[in-house]
């Protein structure tokens, strides 16, 4: 197994792109420039993030505001998780009364990153929804288009690689997921997970509003928005206490490949696990 620092190591080099802040239904609400380099240093022993965000003027004309982050990094928190191929998702431990609690995931395909931050305050309530398209800037690879109903739609076959805290060996398995419409607005999801006795389906319908897929069965009703750049991202419409939840986003980065990062928790608020599903359309 390669080593999570190797697999944080996937993601050196210079991203240009921006922070987008979107409203609760994934309206674009302000989009900030940004510049993010991670460089090695040491024999790779050590990483310096830099991270420049470019404001308007406050006077409204001129050059605009530069603010600038910069950490180094020798090793990792407990808090975070990469993949091999260097996507990772950094968030809550522990999920606790009067907490502010969330989610940062991070995709990476052909020179782009795609990165979604979900933040949750001290009521449960959704609070920040931050969306991040990055690219290299020597590399000519467009953003892909705005995620659609229609280009979910379908059969998708994957395998699931689900990581866990303390750092055991993980689990790979297979998935299916089925998406089909009916009635217009009616969105049908089946999954399942695993092979022979140990498989398991979940079946849920949404109703469409717009970008905005609301799922109101189950303890927790979530909702599923449609992002710019293909991007999608599953949340809970308030994070409750003594009740398991999890945190989703997700990644179509070919008409027929999709990337999914989903971060569970226990009824007892215990971060517990982080899978990374790559999945592919077959009809």
């Amino acid at each position: 197994m390669v080593s999570q620092w190797e697999n944080f190591l996937q993601n050196l080099g210079e991203w240009q792109g921006s922070f987008t802040e979107l409203s609760p239904r994934g309206e674009v609400v302000l989009d900030t420039p940004s510049i993010i380099t991670l460089e090695s240093l040491n024999d790779r022993k050590t990483v310096r993030l830099k991270l420049r965000r470019f404001y308007p003027n406050p006077s409204g004309v001129g050059e605009p505001e530069v603010r600038e982050l910069v950490r180094e990094y020798q090793n990792l928190g407990r808090d975070i998780l990469f993949f091999e191929n260097g996507a990772f998702c950094q968030g809550t431990i522990q999920i606790a009364p009067f907490s502010e609690c969330g989610a940062e995931f991070g995709f990476i395909y052909n020179y782009r990153r795609l990165r979604l931050v979900q933040l949750y305050d001290t009521k449960g309530n959704l609070s920040t929804l931050t969306l991040i398209r990055e690219h290299q800037p020597d590399k000519n690879v467009p953003e892909r288009p705005p995620l659609t109903i229609d280009a979910l739609l379908g059969e998708w076959h994957g395998e699931a690689v689900t990581m866990y805290p303390d750092w055991r060996d993980p689990d790979c398995y297979p998935t299916k997921l089925q998406l089909d419409l009916e009635s217009g607005d009616r969105l049908v999801q089946k999954i399942s997970f695993g092979t022979n006795a140990e498989a398991k389906t979940i079946a849920s319908t949404g109703i469409i509003e717009g970008s905005v897929i609301n799922f109101k069965e189950g303890t927790t009703p979530m909702q599923v928005l449609l992002l710019p750049d293909g991007g999608s991202c599953t949340l809970p419409v308030q994070v409750e206490l003594r009740k398991s939840v999890f945190f989703e986003a997700g990644w179509l980065v070919e008409p027929d490949l999709r990337l999914r990062m989903i971060r569970s928790y226990n009824e007892k608020g215990e971060w517990v696990s982080l899978t990374l599903v790559t999945e592919r359309k077959v009809n």
